[in-house]
């Protein structure tokens, strides 16, 4: 029906119609509505769409997907736009993209998705794991750290809590907001064991069985990745009913098992010696474990 009002569709017309049928955005720009003050804004469901096209067909900038926009009568159509004159200037592009991020939209897109998506469904395994994601601006500069006092004070000290063990007491509304979110330098080893070092940030994601995100966090590439695991966790829990928590050995830590626990969940976490005698799993656990190390390796287990 859509090719005999707009003509021909090629893939990514088609993806980009597909995922805007599952996004339903129009359900998410109430905040957006004119109030009666000033001057109307510009539609912001075409600008939403325009956002989503960005994403689709990679554009690296805003004023590619503009010129796209202008010189593809399908493509404008899609978004909401009849005629060349009804597209908003390149500010105006902007502003809105910026508020779509400012105020999180995309976040807001996702958790409902999968909130009805999955809301008589029951997920066997969430895999957790963590991305580098590269950045073009400056790395922040690193606070100098105080220097250690002498041995025999640090004996008397009792140590502040750690962040995991300051995690578990707090809700999900506190937990991010705790972790770093400035561009620094990250290091992190890949599924051969190298290392891997970069500048930007780190994506932290739960990823239920299908390869589907459940959710996620952007933090500080030099942040460890065990630091987010229970965000991630309370974050999981509120979206989807799960079984079972999957995670290698970096996330190996008590406060993050301990979590799990709470939720009802059962933690399979691959063992770090620690300078120790490596444990294996148990047969069952190792056969549990294998959605996990697909997730890392990018050969993610079919939907069930």
């Amino acid at each position: 029906m859509m090719e005999d009002e707009l003509g021909e569709l090629d893939d990514r017309h088609r993806e980009f119609i597909a995922i805007c049928e599952v996004c339903a955005p129009r359900e998410h720009m109430a905040a957006y509505r004119f109030c009666g003050n000033g001057c109307p804004p510009k539609d912001r469901l075409a600008l939403c769409k325009a956002f989503i096209a960005k994403a689709v067909w990679d554009f690296p900038t805003t004023r590619i997907p503009i010129n796209a926009i202008r010189h593809s009568p399908t493509l404008r159509r899609l978004c909401g736009w009849e005629t060349l004159g009804d597209i908003p200037s390149e500010a105006t592009f902007a502003r809105g993209f910026a508020a779509f991020a400012q105020d999180e939209l995309p976040q807001a897109i996702h958790q409902a998705m999968i909130k009805v998506r999955y809301a008589d469904k029951l997920v066997g395994h969430i895999s957790r794991d963590a991305t580098a994601i590269h950045a073009r601006e400056k790395a922040a500069k690193k606070e100098s750290e105080p220097m250690a006092p002498p041995a025999e004070v640090q004996a008397q000290v009792v140590p502040d809590p750690t962040r995991l063990q300051r995690q578990l007491d707090r809700t999900l509304n506190e937990n991010p907001a705790d972790l770093p979110r400035t561009c620094d330098r990250g290091v992190k080893k890949d599924s051969q064991g190298k290392k891997l070092s970069w500048r930007g940030f780190k994506l932290h994601m739960d990823v239920a069985d299908g390869d589907v995100p459940v959710s996620r966090l952007l933090t500080s590439a030099g942040l460890h990745d065990s630091q987010a695991a229970i965000p991630l966790a309370q974050m999981s829990a509120e979206r989807v009913t799960s079984l079972y928590d999957l995670a290698a050995a970096a996330y190996a830590a008590a406060p993050i098992r301990h979590m799990s626990a709470r939720l009802g969940h059962v933690a399979i976490i691959d063992h770090n010696p620690r300078r120790g005698e490596k444990k294996e799993f148990a047969p069952a656990q190792a056969i549990r474990y294998r959605p996990s190390q697909q997730c890392r390796t990018g050969q993610f287990p079919p939907a069930r």
